[in-house]
């Protein structure tokens, strides 16, 4: 572990051409912060936690990427519902690169620090990306409570030019909450000590960091901000679903009602996924757990329901599921396709000729 950093003085942050210069900083007497993260586990566990999350890390990249080529290659899955799923893969590929690799690097490294400047970019990316996604997860709510609530207006209420506009202000509404979460908190005076008890810029360790009145006002008002955002998306989610299940119960047949519940099954589970390990992580009570207990804790959001959610989708959804075999199965086995469409048109041919028991 690094000994933290003496200022010997207040050195000046001259704003950083980039994301510092557009948040318009206060300077601070720290330049860089030390991330605690895994340096406080056992040395031979390091490796370990490197290999593990480095395994998932590539899975959700992969998954993901599979996922967005699957909608583009097959014209059946140009549809509202699998371009929200594309818009929520690039989300999520895009959340844990703004997070990830720093981890996977501080496992291995001996000093763990991070500078100011990158501090910054790394709450803004995350908090983008993270908003994002749960946005996301609220339109896609709201195309099922659609698809099933009101099927013959479905063409006009998520027209293309519709749904290119639930997109770009989900990714717009993100991209202001991480603005303004990383702009209140990195306006603040940090004095020093400047060890980080997290493994990423986080905002509860960094308000510990911070000095100056003005700290419980900041603390505060970003409080609400994520709370009422996230807060907002899982009350309307809840509200879809409401809607959707008192629909579904009025189908008169049971197939009718599973095929209806089928097509948001997939949702409907990254959304409890999503959600949950939130809730572990936010609103768990302080001062109960230890520094380690809440580094694998924050895993939970960080590392693992990325990975979960493009398992969910691709082995809980039959159509994305068929698509792939049919897109990359063809690719990787040619020949074994083509043996298989002549034996389907033998098949036919002899379902042709031979006659019919009835008619014997």
């Amino acid at each position: 572990m690094d000994p933290e950093l003496v200022p010997t003085g207040r050195p000046s942050l001259s704003p950083h051409p980039g994301m510092a210069a557009t948040l318009d900083l206060n300077h601070s007497s720290v330049s860089e912060f030390i991330l605690v993260g895994f340096s406080t586990f056992p040395p031979h566990l390091l490796p370990i936690f490197f290999l593990l999350f480095l395994l998932m890390y590539l899975f959700t990249l992969l998954g993901n990427l599979l996922i967005m080529a699957t909608v583009w290659s097959e014209r059946g899955l140009h549809t509202p519902m699998y371009l929200f799923l594309c818009a929520l893969s690039i989300s999520e590929i895009l959340y844990t690169l703004s997070i990830t690799p720093r981890l996977l690097a501080d496992l291995l490294s001996t000093r763990r620090t991070i500078a100011f400047a990158a501090c910054i970019s790394q709450m803004f990316f995350s908090f983008t990306f993270g908003f994002t996604h749960s946005f996301l997860l609220t339109v896609m709510g709201y195309d099922r409570y659609v698809a099933i609530c009101h099927p013959l207006r479905y063409n006009v209420l998520m027209s293309p030019r519709g749904c290119a506009c639930l997109v770009a202000c989900s990714w717009s509404g993100g991209s202001v909450i991480g603005l303004v979460v990383a702009t209140a908190i990195f306006h603040l005076t940090f004095c020093g000590p400047n060890e980080i008890q997290h493994f990423g810029c986080h905002v509860p360790p960094l308000l510990k960091l911070a000095c100056g009145t003005d700290v419980p006002v900041v603390a505060l008002g970003v409080g609400l901000v994520c709370i009422t955002n996230l807060l907002g998306c899982f009350l309307l989610i809840l509200l879809s679903y409401t809607l959707i299940v008192a629909a579904i119960l009025k189908i008169p047949s049971a197939e009718g009602r599973h095929k209806a519940f089928s097509t948001c099954a997939s949702h409907l589970i990254v959304v409890i996924v999503h959600y949950g390990f939130a809730s572990i992580i936010y609103l768990k009570p302080r001062g109960l757990h230890s520094h380690k207990s809440n580094t694998l804790m924050a895993i939970t959001y960080t590392v693992l329901t990325p990975f979960l959610s493009p398992i969910i989708f691709s082995l809980r959804n039959k159509e994305l599921k068929t698509a792939m075999k049919k897109t990359f199965l063809s690719k990787l086995y040619p020949s074994s396709n083509q043996v298989a469409s002549v034996n389907v048109v033998l098949e036919e041919g002899r379902r042709m000729t031979i006659p019919s028991p009835v008619g014997l």
